[in-house]
């Protein structure tokens, strides 16, 4: 049964190039930038007191200016990784055997590809965390170690993008575009990626991983979304179902915030199958 995991398939394809090291905001000089209309407080100044200025709304791009301000950012990133750390908690489960486990750590991305984990508390069954939650991050961590980043970048080297319109999300509109890998391996995704039409920022990525790396698991879906934090498009949430050919289905969430850019690299962490 140890071997089932072994690959640990159930890595998001979100962490492709994007995971780990987060996609930056356009420089503030930036030609792509959009104009930012005057702070309320001076517009207010010259506005009558019963009538309050209308709130400030960005231009919206067009499709193929948001999708290349995307790829700017994620090529900016992948050559300059912002160091960070965050809190992370996985909950896994596999809903055919009413197993299931909660794992809570300290993330720590050291750049330019160091990923360590620090366990802070688990709750559930040991067969969960040792042969799913475990697995599945120290994949991630091998992902980032060897520096894997361009090879599932989401990028017109390794997709075709076809643009499917807008949609509503969050309260805003989003870009749409249907995304398909030129080749079968490991960390690339056939699915939908939906960018912010304001700001081109990825706010999700969705689909289905087109290789696994274990002849057990038979097929992994996947949900990420992303947000802006400190200049940075960084995940925060993610789920994946995954077929597996011995247990059934295996069902990861995870979510991941209080993040701290820039922090120091010193400390060593334990594994991330640590103790409790």
């Amino acid at each position: 049964m140890r071997s089932l995991f072994k690959s640990s398939g159930l890595l998001f394809a979100a962490s492709l190039s994007l995971g780990a090291w987060g996609v930056t905001s356009p420089d503030a000089n930036s030609a792509a930038e959009p104009f930012l209309p005057p702070e309320w407080a001076l517009a207010a100044s010259h506005a009558s007191p019963s009538v309050p200025p209308p709130p400030a709304t960005l231009p919206r791009m067009a499709p193929e200016l948001a999708l290349r301000t995307f790829q700017q950012r994620a090529a900016r990133q992948l050559s300059e990784p912002v160091s960070y750390s965050a809190n992370t908690v996985v909950e896994a489960e596999l809903p055919d055997t009413s197993q299931r486990g909660q794992y809570q750590l300290r993330r720590r991305f050291v750049a330019p590809k160091t990923l360590l984990f620090t366990p802070v508390r688990f709750v559930g069954d040991n067969f969960v965390k040792s042969n799913i939650i475990a697995r599945l991050l120290q994949a991630e961590v091998d992902h980032v170690n060897k520096g894997e980043g361009a090879q599932t970048a989401i990028n017109d080297a390794n997709y075709k993008f076809s643009y499917k319109g807008a949609e509503a999300m969050d309260g805003g509109s989003v870009h749409v575009f249907h995304v398909k890998p030129r080749a079968k391996r490991p960390g690339l995704f056939k699915g939908r990626i939906y960018l912010d039409a304001s700001t081109g920022s990825l706010r999700r990525a969705e689909g289905t991983l087109v290789k696994t790396q274990s002849f057990f698991i038979k097929k992994i879906d996947f949900v990420q979304d992303y947000a802006d934090i400190d200049g940075y498009t960084l995940p925060v949430h993610a789920r994946s179902l995954a077929k597996t050919r011995l247990v059934g289905r295996a069902v990861v969430e995870i979510a991941t915030d209080a993040y701290d850019l820039n922090t120091s690299a010193s400390a060593e962490m334990p594994a991330a199958g640590g103790s409790q």
